[in-house]
């Protein structure tokens, strides 16, 4: 069943066959509130705390997280840099499903992740996929990449929109619809971002990008909107059903994300792809429930 809101990810994961997170550098007080309001849902999320023992019991304390439980077990790491190795070295050994960063840097803990000799190499750079779930749409919206590439060239750009394409394939969205976004629909060679976006529609079509159904360029509102679509004339089997909206660089995306969850009101999860497992990675300011979404979110691409 297609998941068209963050209760239907929720429940859908509720369901599923239990997957265990490992969690570096554990001692968050809001990744500890997201980790109980997981536990109270029934999501079938196991959790690895790693980090500094004593922190996170006073902290679970504090919240009342209850930790005699066979959901939580905590592995004790004195130091950020031990807790981010051990927490991926969880998941490369397979003792561990999927990864989040917790109190660390995201460079830093990133650097683990790519780190050769134990880290989650695919060969492809990684990417942030923000997931929204926007009151007036019929499906979850998801945008990349607004997190990481800053300004990326064209090979980057394929490889965003497949990283992004393969995770929404893992969770039933097959294929994705995407929409190479730029400030018009037509192509104007003085505008990067147009040429860009029909060089990739058509990179699709020769099967350059796999699994998924990319057009471009497309304004957001043709994207997004198919009466928009109809009043430009826009015939596409993307427009106005975008499931996967690509930007062009990292501004762009950064502050799509945050106008519809600011100032629209919309909810966010974010993650990173492209690595062998998905990244749960939110910002400190994100609340528990998008931390816990964002869990939710890693744990369904992974069950399926």
């Amino acid at each position: 069943m297609r998941i068209q809101s963050f209760s239907d990810l929720t429940e859908q994961v509720r369901n599923i066959k239990p997957v265990t997170l490992a969690i570096g550098q554990a001692a968050d007080q809001t990744i500890l509130e997201a980790v109980k309001l997981s536990i109270e849902k029934e999501l079938q999320i196991k959790f690895k705390l790693v980090g500094n023992g004593q922190e996170i019991k006073n902290l679970s304390q504090n919240i009342g997280l209850d930790l005699d439980t066979d959901y939580l077990e905590i592995i004790e790491e004195s130091d950020e840099k031990s807790a981010a190795t051990t927490a991926v070295k969880l998941v490369s050994s397979g003792e561990a499903d999927y990864l989040m960063k917790g109190l660390i840097g995201t460079s830093s803990f990133l650097k683990e992740v790519l780190n050769s000799d134990y880290g989650l190499r695919t060969g492809r750079i990684l990417s942030h996929l923000a997931c929204i779930d926007v009151a007036n749409l019929d499906r979850l919206l998801f945008i990349t990449d607004g997190g990481i590439n800053i300004s990326p060239e064209l090979e980057e750009k394929q490889v965003i929109i497949q990283n992004a394409a393969d995770f929404v394939n893992s969770i039933g969205v097959s294929p994705p619809k995407v929409a190479a976004l730029a400030a018009v629909e037509q192509v104007n060679p003085k505008m990067k971002a147009t040429v860009d976006g029909a060089i990739l529609s058509k990179m699709a079509d020769r099967g350059q990008i796999k699994n998924a159904v990319v057009d471009g360029p497309f304004a957001l509102d043709n994207a997004v909107s198919k009466e928009a679509a109809e009043h430009k004339g826009i015939s596409s089997p993307v427009a106005g059903e975008a499931d996967i909206l690509f930007v062009s660089d990292i501004e762009e995306g950064n502050q799509l994300a945050k106008s519809l969850t600011f100032l629209g009101g919309a909810t966010m999860a974010g993650l990173v792809v492209g690595a062998k497992t998905p990244i749960v990675l939110t910002s400190r300011s994100d609340n528990l429930e998008t931390k816990m979404t964002s869990m939710a979110l890693g744990a369904l691409s992974i069950n399926n």
